[in-house]
This record gives C-alpha cells, sequence and structure tokens, in this order.
C-alpha cells in the first residue's frame, strides 16, 4: 500500500475498531501519547478513551463513512479530514447520530503509520 492508501485504511480501522470495541486494534494503530480534541473542546488522552469505549461511557453503534479529504503528507508526518455518520451515545446523553469530521494527523515511525492526534468537529 501506498502512504497515503496506508493512513486512509488506519482511519478507517479506528472507524471499525470503535464499533466493534476492538481495544487491541485501537492500542495498534495510536500512539500512546494520542489525545482526541472532542467537540466540546476537551482533550481527552488515549488511554482515557479506550477506558471509556470499554466501560460504556462511549458505545459507538455505527459509523458510515461520508468522504475522506485533504489528505497531505509531507516526510513522516501525514493528516487528514475524514466524515461520517457516527451513531453513539456518549457520557450517558441519548443515541445520536453526528454528521462528525475528524481530523486527523499521523507520524510514521519505523516504517510504521500511526494516529497521534485527532480534532472532532460537525459538518
Amino acid at each position: 500500500m501506498t502512504d497515503k492508501e496506508t493512513i486512509i485504511q488506519l482511519y478507517r480501522d479506528e472507524n471499525t475498531a470503535m464499533v466493534q470495541k476492538d481495544i487491541s486494534r485501537l492500542n495498534e494503530i495510536l500512539t500512546d501519547g494520542m489525545a482526541l480534541t472532542h467537540m466540546t473542546g476537551y482533550v481527552q488522552p488515549k488511554f482515557e478513551w479506550i477506558d471509556q469505549i470499554q466501560n460504556g461511557e462511549m458505545q459507538y453503534f455505527s459509523s458510515q463513512e461520508e468522504a475522506i479529504q485533504d489528505v497531505q503528507i509531507d516526510g513522516d508526518q501525514a493528516s487528514l479530514v475524514g466524515q461520517n455518520r457516527v451513531q453513539a451515545k456518549i457520557w450517558g446523553g441519548g443515541i445520536n447520530t453526528w454528521p462528525l469530521q475528524m481530523q486527523m494527523f499521523y507520524h510514521k515511525q519505523a516504517g510504521q503509520w500511526r494516529i497521534t492526534r485527532q480534532v472532532a468537529s460537525t459538518y
């Protein structure tokens, strides 16, 4: 796979892993220092996010891809913007479907691309 294909696949893998609660896969594709900035502005560390997926505080039921755009690769750094319709129940709220836009950032180390940061918004 090309670098572009790999980072797009990592975005798709993350969405699948969220829905399937595949904690092992999330740990593989996210750096230990990964942070997720939520729509509220809250910056959540990787391990807290994964813990909340595991314990049901964050439940993802489906994620349907609508667009991937603005893929940029510069040496060992990359980014893209993904847009998915995500059905979820977050922090005790009701089940909602959000038009979720994720700005994704990646780093390549020892030949492997991994997700380093994510910023959520709606579209």
